[in-house]
């Protein structure tokens, strides 16, 4: 309850920062223009959004067999696939690395994954710098803060708050522009590059046809960060998986599209395994680990389960007016929006993070932009049954929501008591849950069944 009740008050705060507000507003409007412009591209966007969504569902009905030709296929190619259970597992392997290399630099494209896990740091605890190389994480972690958003996650900052940090931790001109601090950051960066002893990238997709690595990026950090470190490390969700490298035709444009409005990212790169014999480039070992860390839980989960499709375009928060309207930070938890909202409980779990589920409108919005169409209003009304079943309700609400279906159950019931008792009986709520920015709305002197009775007599 006091993950429940710190966002609650967390929200209550930053719905109404006018400051906080009107810079969300501006980077969703450029988001939206942008999206708006990249879908005229696709003739049919819904038969596009179809196969995908056939594509994944085959997935999850075969995860354990493309799993393993995965790990087959890459192993073929020289490299070690470790399967993690759990956060512990997966930084242990990564400690076990760190020492065996004696690495004392270590260089991270953008990875939702890892922060999942916290490979920062742990990292830290071995005395390696862990520097990410993506702008916008490269800004939140100057910041000493997680990303804001799973795509942007530097969207919550003005370009004046990042003129002002820069200089404040790297005596940068205060009136920097945009173009000169992305020039200060990436000349910064390709001292890293070149001196790290590990690189580190997420996965966007795991092929299992040709065992490769799918990473789709706009600045080309993660091509340097597997070009010159001996090492790659990989860090990927057992649900990335596709079946063929094929079907990446379909996926980057939808991907593209849903996360920034582009066509297709700058870069896409397939890794398939460490340096060959004979090749002059890459990285001499390449490890691997596939995390679990409760999806598991979710995949066995007869509702939930279908939100193991997300590619994690990050379309459905965009959509959300409670995430337009709260932030991400208000979530407390790695993945936040609708998609957040629904895994989080089972990644987390229920008794400290049911509450996000009631995060939503059910408008159905982030279920219509998904491109793999989840139905995320579906699972978020599932999981609030189960927290009722879990008996992980306040008692309070418990008491108040039967005595509220004993009334309002049949309609006679609800008719019995006179508009002016039920607006006394409302009122209170002027000022507390409901209120005070909110004024409840008064029940008529007549309701719709007596009217309509009295009317078709």
């Amino acid at each position: 309850m006091k993950s429940a009740k710190k966002f609650y008050l967390d929200a209550s705060k930053i719905a109404f920062d006018e400051v906080h507000r009107k810079k969300i507003d501006f980077n969703m409007s450029r988001y939206d223009l942008a999206v708006e412009t990249g879908m005229k591209r696709y003739k049919d966007v819904e038969a596009a959004k179809n196969q995908a969504a056939a594509i994944k569902h085959e997935v999850l009905s075969h995860l354990d067999e493309y799993l393993l030709q995965f790990e087959k296929n890459i192993s073929s190619h020289g490299a070690e696939v470790l399967w993690a259970r759990n956060s512990e597992e997966a930084i242990a392997y990564v400690e076990k690395i760190l020492v065996e290399n004696d690495a004392r630099l270590l260089v991270k494209s953008k990875s939702m994954t890892t922060e999942e896990i916290e490979l920062n740091a742990a990292a830290a605890k071995l005395d390696c710098e862990s520097v990410e190389t993506d702008l916008g994480e490269f800004i939140v972690q100057t910041a000493g803060e997680k990303p804001y958003h799973i795509v942007t996650p530097a969207m919550h900052k003005s370009k004046s708050e990042i003129a002002d940090l820069f200089h404040e931790k790297f005596d940068t001109p205060p009136d920097s522009t945009p173009e000169q601090l992305s020039d200060f950051v990436r000349r910064l960066l390709r001292k890293k590059f070149t001196q790290a002893e590990i690189g580190v990238t997420g996965a966007n997709f795991l092929i299992a046809d040709i065992g490769g690595i799918s990473v789709t990026e706009n600045e080309g950090n993660a091509l340097m960060s597997t070009s010159f470190p001996k090492i790659h490390i990989v860090f990927a969700g057992i649900e990335k998986i596709i079946p063929k490298m094929e079907q990446l035709g379909l996926f980057y444009p939808l991907l593209a599209v849903h996360g920034t409005g582009q066509q297709m990212t700058a870069y896409n790169t397939i890794f398939t395994g460490p340096r060959q014999t004979g090749e002059t480039d890459g990285p001499e070992k390449m490890y691997v680990i596939l995390l679990d860390n409760g999806r598991i839980g979710i995949f066995a989960d007869d509702e939930a389960y279908q939100s193991l499709a997300c590619i994690r375009c990050g379309a459905c928060l965009n959509g959300c007016p409670v995430y337009r309207t709260i932030g991400g930070y208000t979530y407390n938890t790695t993945y936040s929006g609708p998609i957040g909202s629904a895994i989080s409980p089972f990644l987390k779990g229920f008794r400290d993070f049911y509450h996000l589920s009631y995060a939503s409108t059910l408008c159905g919005k982030c279920a219509e932009v998904c491109p793999v169409k989840i139905p995320l209003p579906d699972i978020l009304l599932a999981n609030r049954r189960k927290a009722v079943e879990q008996h992980l309700s306040p008692a309070l609400e418990t008491t108040v929501m039967k005595g509220f279906r004993l009334i309002a159950s049949k309609r006679k019931g609800f008719d019995f008591f006179p508009a002016v008792m039920k607006n006394s009986a409302f009122y209170p709520l002027n000022f507390w849950g409901w209120g005070p920015e909110r004024t409840v709305p008064k029940f008529a002197k007549k309701s719709f069944s007596q009217l309509y009775r009295k009317n078709n007599k």
